[in-house]
């Protein structure tokens, strides 16, 4: 996965090298480290790429960059005086060593103090990832969110490289998900009112059109990807966001690990079981043991006909066997809900 950026920020150039290669050495450090003599400069880089943590000198340190820089700032300490409270602050004339762990319990304290890059709120982000190929993970998808469309309000996002969503239903789109980061990253305040513009909708279930190119997904960090779907939340007041993931996004971990619900489709052969393999030891050894934990492997069975078409997949088989799951995982699925199910099923048939 693509490290994020820290940025080192300090006059001393001696200093500013060391501490570079310590940093630069050390085999967990999550960020990529570049290092600056000057304000200025580590100005003009964070226009350009998204930093998420200042380590800075104090002297050079000054209160407005709180305003101006988006990542987290910490101070290096080089007088007795007290800097802001709310920042970090460590002694500079330290061990590298000593400055490392400092800055490591920095950042695991605004985690705790956090709790979640993704507070909760009503709506419930529902992950769907495998790393086993074709099995059939956007079908199951669509079903479960079509099928939770009957009673609540739903949003699917696909992100597939190449989803063919406008072959299959035989649409043109004039604006798709490339479209509503935009607005998300340069026009915020038309947010609210252009994702309501380019909302569809396929037997009930609410959709974005998933991006054309997946280029334009790639500069996309989790965290921003976490910030995008708050933001729907409050343009749109969604109960629950259906997430067709895959591996082409950057921080799907860091998304999963948010997800109230994870479905994990497997695979019967020996190719599908060591995917699985591997992937569930990548969890573990990036620490996203949470993940695992909220993930439910579901193995499909065997069904005698799959739907013809997408706006056809709240009855039959496969909308029976992924019923039973809702009903088994979701929170707030009453019985009202089931009833109104069948009753479309069977005006369906």
């Amino acid at each position: 996965m693509k490290k994020e950026i820290m940025a080192l920020c300090d006059p001393e150039e001696i200093y500013l090298q060391r501490m570079a290669e310590y940093l630069e050495g050390k085999d967990r450090l999550p960020f990529r480290v570049c290092a600056f003599t000057d304000v200025t400069k580590l100005k003009k880089f964070c226009e350009k790429e998204e930093v998420s943590l200042i380590l800075i000198a104090e002297g050079l340190y000054r209160k407005e960059m709180k305003e101006s820089f988006a990542a987290q700032i910490m101070v290096l300490k080089e007088s007795g005086r007290e800097v802001d409270e709310e920042l970090v602050a460590i002694d500079k004339y330290q061990s590298s060593e000593s400055i490392y762990r400092e800055m490591m319990n920095g950042l695991a304290k605004q985690e705790e103090a956090s709790e979640t890059l993704f507070p909760p709120g009503r709506m419930k982000l529902i992950g769907n990832y495998s790393p086993v190929r074709r099995c059939l993970q956007t079908t199951f998808s669509l079903c479960m969110g079509q099928l939770l469309a009957l009673e609540h309000r739903v949003l699917y996002l696909n992100f597939e490289s190449y989803s063919g969503f406008g072959y299959l239903l035989n649409r043109d789109f004039t604006a798709d998900l490339s479209d509503v980061l935009y607005f998300f990253r340069c026009e915020k305040e038309q947010l609210s009112g252009r994702l309501k513009e380019m909302v569809q909708s396929v037997n009930g279930l609410d959709y974005v059109p998933p991006a054309l190119s997946y280029e334009d997904l790639n500069a996309v960090t989790g965290k921003q990807w976490l910030c995008l779907f708050r933001e729907i939340e409050k343009a749109v007041g969604y109960e629950y966001l259906i997430l067709d993931l895959s591996e082409q996004i950057q921080g799907l971990f860091d998304i999963l690990k948010e997800c109230h619900k994870v479905y994990t489709i497997t695979g019967r052969d020996s190719f599908a079981a060591a995917k699985m393999r591997q992937y569930e030891l990548l969890l573990q050894m990036n620490e996203y043991e949470s993940v695992a934990a909220r993930s439910r492997k579901c193995e499909l069975p065997v069904f005698r006909q799959l739907p013809g078409g997408l706006e056809q997949l709240t009855h039959g088989d496969l909308a029976a066997w992924v019923k039973k799951i809702i009903e088994e995982d979701m929170d707030g699925i009453t019985g009202e809900y089931q009833e109104t199910a069948e009753r479309t099923d069977l005006r369906q048939h």
